[in-house]
């Protein structure tokens, strides 16, 4: 054989090595039984992973765990397992699961108080494995970080991106690494500030050892006080889980999760209609400066903000922009695109939002999220307490939502939502009928251009709406696979 026949065989059998999917057809004998590939084929994963950070460090902490995977798997899938267990110290996991899911379509959960509650890896196989979604949200009533704090456990990667982190004196921003795997991973986490990148040496080969996870104070990295920064975590070997845990003196906390990644044109959903603050951090990833159009995608259509037109953003710096109440009692998003006449350099974004007053606020962080796609759900949802966003940047957009059954009983409902072009729909999220204990949300796109979701729980405790946003991007339950048939003649040397 010649190498390029090598090389050929070699891709097929590392491409069905990685996805578990690429098979070789034996010929059927008809018309493309000599064809030696066909359409692509979407099919579902049959392994994911999760990850879940640290919930708190406070002593009255009350964390919620929820584990969900949406029914509609391979017909012909095995039943599988999906649990999440501790990431023990000593680079073990511990035996016993914290969260253990046997069924698709009924969520399940879990619960753990104060600040001992540890840092979850988890695997799914099976019917479980398309769509898996798990999140953990944390009430803490006082103190430093005081609010909400939800944060849906993602897979594992080699890079993130999340603007607005800070390192002034009023935040406690702190950077979960978590490492699935059997190896160690080491780690870097940079820092960029309005003037670029920050020296730091701190923040260079961090390890992470095997099922475990180490938690960085991203103030130790750099003595600069930066107000609107961005960090990009990469890693050297292995991957690693990543969030940032944003804990401010007087208005809250919550988790801020990796942006989207970038792109000249990104959304920004679920901006609340009392929104009493909203401040949107953007970083210039490329090597060219950024010039974005700044608008706000309501119920009725786009406008730009007075005052707050566009946003210039250097090459790998940061810029900010304070938009207020820009709200102004209507739910939307904020959708970035390139001004005319300048080159679609890619950028990501995210935004602090606010609500309440004085000392009654509450904070949460929104990244740019892509697209829902095929598929998204949200694990956590209570009666009453969940508002979905829907935005249509572009050409308008129908999606299928599904709340799935209760934990403790209920059956699903499912209804169906059309997103005009260039608006926002904030809709009261759909509830089961009898529900008991919580729910999952599963957004499916039907039609039209692509629909930017994110769900906002919100739990009123003293007076303060405490209030936690989840992006809910696409849940890759499904992977692109080509399909292969049998051709001898690709062996023939020539």
């Amino acid at each position: 054989m010649n190498r390029t026949t090598l090389s050929l065989i070699g891709a097929v059998v590392a491409l069905a090595a990685v996805t578990g999917f690429a098979t070789i057809a034996a010929p059927s004998g008809g018309p493309d039984a000599k064809s030696t590939g066909t359409a692509a084929a979407r099919l579902p994963v049959e392994r994911s992973s999760l990850l879940c950070p640290t919930p708190s460090s406070s002593d009255l902490a009350e964390t919620t765990y929820t584990s969900f995977t949406p029914k509609g798997g391979a017909a012909d899938a095995k039943p599988g397992t999906a649990e999440l267990a501790p990431a023990a110290s000593g680079g073990k996991t511990a035996k016993k699961p914290t969260i253990s899911l046997k069924v698709p379509g009924t969520p399940v959960t879990a619960s753990a108080s104060g600040p001992e509650s540890p840092a979850l890896v988890g695997t799914a196989d099976g019917a479980l494995a398309p769509g898996w979604a798990a999140q953990q949200t944390t009430k803490v009533n006082a103190g430093t970080g005081r609010g909400l704090l939800g944060v849906s456990c993602s897979a594992p990667d080699t890079e993130f991106w999340f603007p607005g982190v800070s390192t002034a004196d009023t935040r406690q921003d702190y950077v979960h690494l978590t490492n699935p795997d059997d190896s160690a991973a080491v780690a870097d986490i940079e820092l960029y500030g309005p003037e670029g990148a920050v020296k730091s040496e701190e923040g260079e080969g961090i390890t992470v050892p095997p099922h475990s996870t180490v938690p960085v104070l991203l103030s130790t990295l750099s003595s600069a006080k930066i107000a609107d920064g961005t960090v990009h975590v990469t890693t050297r070997a292995g991957r690693v889980g990543a969030a940032v845990q944003a804990l401010e003196d007087k208005a809250g906390g919550d988790w801020l999760t990796a942006s989207a990644d970038p792109s000249g044109s990104v959304v920004l959903p679920a901006v609340p209609a009392d929104a009493t603050s909203v401040r949107l951090v953007v970083f210039a990833t490329g090597d060219a400066d950024a010039d974005v159009k700044v608008k706000l995608a309501g119920a009725n259509g786009s406008l730009t903000p007075a005052g707050a037109e566009s946003l210039h953003v250097k090459s790998r710096m940061t810029a900010s922009l304070d938009l207020g109440n820009v709200a102004r009692g209507e739910a939307g998003a904020l959708v970035l695109t390139p001004s005319e006449g300048n080159k679609s350099a890619p950028v990501v974004a995210a935004m602090r939002v606010v609500r309440g007053l004085k000392d009654k606020q509450e904070v949460a962080y929104v990244p740019a999220t892509a697209p829902v796609g095929a598929r998204s759900t949200a694990a956590d949802n209570r009666a009453q307490s969940s508002v979905l966003s829907l935005t249509a940047p572009g050409a308008a957009g129908e999606v299928r939502v599904t709340a799935s059954a209760g934990s403790g009983g209920g059956e699903p409902t499912t209804k169906t939502f059309k997103v005009k072009a260039g608006t926002t729909l904030s809709v009261a999220a759909p509830v089961p009928t009898g529900l008991k204990g919580t729910y999952a949300l599963t957004v499916e796109q039907v039609s039209g251009g692509p629909v930017h979701a994110a769900r906002i729980l919100t739990v009123m405790e003293d007076r303060i709406p405490m209030f936690t946003v989840q992006p809910m991007p696409d849940d890759k339950g499904t992977v692109v696979v080509p399909r292969a048939t049998n051709d001898l003649s690709v062996l023939d040397a020539g």
